[in-house]
C-alpha cells in the first residue's frame, strides 16, 4: 500500500503544487501508512512539515512526531536534522517533542544504554512505529561494525537493548560476526578498513612566477 500511494503522490510533491494545503490530508495519511507498514519516505514527509510551516492553523502534533521518529529509524543519515530545521523554538518545547530530540542526541552520542532507556519512558510512542527498535539497532550494529574489532558479548547484548541471546544471535548472524572463547564476538579487523590516500597537488607556474621573482 505504500509503495501503490507513493506513486499517486509524485505529481502532488512536484513544483507549487507541494506548497497546495489542500494535499496535506492525504500526505498525513501517506504518514500513518509509513508508521504501519515500516515504510518510509523523508521527501513527503518534509512536505508535511513544509506546509505546517506555512499553515500553522494545520499543525498536527501526533503527525509530526510520527514523522520525527521515522526520521530516527534511518540513522546514521542526517534526516532527523533536516525535519528539526522545519520545526519552530515553540514546537520543539511539547514535551514529546523534545523527549524525541532527546532520544537523538543520545543515539547520535553513542549513549545506547540511555537511549534504551529514553525510549522506554516513551513507550507509547515509539511502540506505534513498526520495526522502531530494530531500526534503532541496526543503527547500534552499524556503530560497533565501525568501531570495535572484538566485543564483549554481554555489553553487546546491553548495546542492543539487553534482550535475549536469542536477539543477539539474530544480529551476530546478519552482520556475520563470529562468536568466540571467553564471551568474545569478533565484529572485524579494522586495520584491513584503513585506506591510505594519495595526495597529489598540481601547482602552475603562473601561480609561483610572483614568489619566485620576490626570492631573486
Amino acid at each position: 500500500m505504500a509503495e501503490s500511494m507513493k506513486q499517486k503522490l509524485v505529481e502532488m510533491l512536484k513544483g507549487i503544487e507541494r506548497y497546495n494545503p489542500d494535499n496535506l490530508e492525504t500526505l498525513e495519511q501517506y504518514v500513518k501508512i509509513q508508521v504501519s507498514e515500516n515504510a518510509y519516505d523523508l521527501d513527503a514527509n518534509l512536505a508535511v512539515l513544509k506546509l505546517y510551516q506555512l499553515n500553522p492553523h494545520h499543525f498536527d502534533r501526533d503527525i509530526t512526531c510520527m514523522i520525527l521518529l521515522k526520521a530516527l529509524t534511518n540513522l546514521p543519515h542526517t534526516d532527523l536534522i533536516l525535519c528539526k530545521c522545519l520545526l519552530n523554538s515553540k514546537i520543539m518545547q511539547d514535551p514529546d517533542i523534545t523527549n524525541i530530540l532527546d532520544l537523538a542526541n543520545m543515539l547520535e552520542e553513542c549513549q545506547f544504554q540511555m537511549a534504551w532507556s529514553q525510549i522506554g519512558k516513551m513507550y507509547d510512542l515509539c511502540s506505534r512505529v513498526a520495526g522502531f527498535n530494530d531500526s534503532i539497532r541496526k543503527f547500534i550494529c552499524h556503530v560497533v561494525g565501525i568501531t570495535f574489532q572484538t566485543i564483549n558479548k554481554y555489553v553487546l547484548i546491553e548495546l542492543l537493548g539487553g534482550k535475549s541471546h536469542t536477539i543477539l544471535k539474530a544480529w551476530i548472524k546478519k552482520y556475520q560476526w563470529k562468536e568466540e572463547a571467553d564471551n568474545v564476538i569478533f565484529i572485524a579487523n579494522q586495520d584491513e578498513n584503513i585506506k591510505t590516500k594519495n595526495i597529489t597537488e598540481k601547482i602552475e607556474f603562473d601561480n609561483v612566477a610572483g614568489l619566485m621573482a620576490a626570492c631573486l
